[in-house]
């Protein structure tokens, strides 16, 4: 399998370099980014032959198979058509697009090539996440409320590294996606009902710095989700499942009950990072020519309820 990764200068683009390299059968063949000497020193650290400023250069290589994207939000949609209508299979990071009608053509052309086209919905396979999820569908556990903190400290346009950004980042399309996916993920159907406040936009980002969502799911079970990029303190996502068997306490790949104590997730998967987990079905879909988890299609769901949201902001 022979892969290129757009964006691969970026802090997730090393994310998915990282977990590539612990995959057989796999090859990076080829990375893009969007400035010259980062790409060119990304690719010269790893021994990756061949790198680009514009994807359109990759995607006419015969040795590119498919693609991984973790390029800026705002062009997920259209880098992920272009990647199918060029024959190749497409990962492209989360969220799929910034909008609704994105999401919509994005699913058709997957529709229409029939091509793999996997979004990077990775709380579906975080080790933490997968516990929680496998005990829900053997009827061990039934899920009473999520409550979810996903805080940074982003006043000013920089990545999850501290660095410049050149575009700019969202708490309810981004952010807000992973959460929203994960619950109905969890919940097994769409939420029945929706609500969301946000604070004062930023002057000069142009974004709510602040966000309250709840979101009910029809058999019942709530979620409440904070986001803030003014939080000043650690950054990152929190999950606390309140279940009528306990209450767990998921941090990326790492699970804890509600006293704290460690839960053992050594037999949940072959490995304990998401990211890697990721890749990997990515490229199992391939292969074995069937749909992945976390499709475009399977994850059309959180886009339609992030529009719901979005339009509760106004009500």
């Amino acid at each position: 399998m022979r892969v290129c990764v757009a964006g691969a200068a970026g802090a997730f683009g090393q994310k998915h370099l990282d977990a590539i390299a612990q995959i057989d059968g796999v090859e990076v063949t080829s990375i893009v980014g969007r400035e010259a000497e980062a790409t060119a020193t990304a690719a010269e650290v790893r021994n990756i032959a061949h790198w680009a400023l514009d994807l359109s250069e990759s995607l006419k290589r015969d040795d590119v198979d498919c693609v991984i994207l973790s390029t800026p939000t705002q062009m997920h949609a259209d880098q992920a058509i272009a990647c199918l209508q060029a024959g190749k299979h497409v990962l492209v990071e989360i969220p799929m697009a910034d909008n609704l009608a994105d999401s919509k053509r994005l699913v058709a052309a997957q529709e229409e090539t029939g091509l793999v086209a996997m979004a990077g919905h990775v709380r579906r396979f975080n080790p933490s996440h997968q516990w929680i999820h496998n005990k829900i569908k053997a009827g061990e556990l039934a899920l009473q409320q999520l409550d979810v903190q996903t805080y940074f400290f982003r006043r000013t346009n920089t990545n999850a590294l501290g660095k410049p950004r050149s575009w700019t980042d969202h708490l309810l399309w981004h952010h807000a996606c992973h959460t929203v996916d994960l619950f109905q993920y969890q919940t097994g159907a769409p939420a029945a009902e929706v609500f969301g406040f946000q604070g004062p936009v930023h002057p000069d980002l142009g974004i709510a710095l602040d966000m309250s969502i709840g979101m009910k799911s029809p058999g019942g079970a709530l979620c409440t989700l904070s986001l803030s990029f003014n939080n000043d303190g650690p950054f990152g996502t929190f999950f606390r499942y309140i279940c009528d068997k306990g209450t767990y306490i998921a941090r990326y790949d790492d699970l804890v009950d509600g006293y704290e104590k460690p839960v053992d997730l050594s037999n949940v998967a072959v490995s304990n990072n998401g990211i890697e987990l990721i890749d990997r079905e990515f490229f199992s879909a391939i292969r074995e020519g069937r749909e992945p988890n976390s499709s475009v299609a399977q994850c059309l769901p959180a886009m339609e309820t992030l529009d719901r949201i979005e339009k509760s902001f106004g009500a």
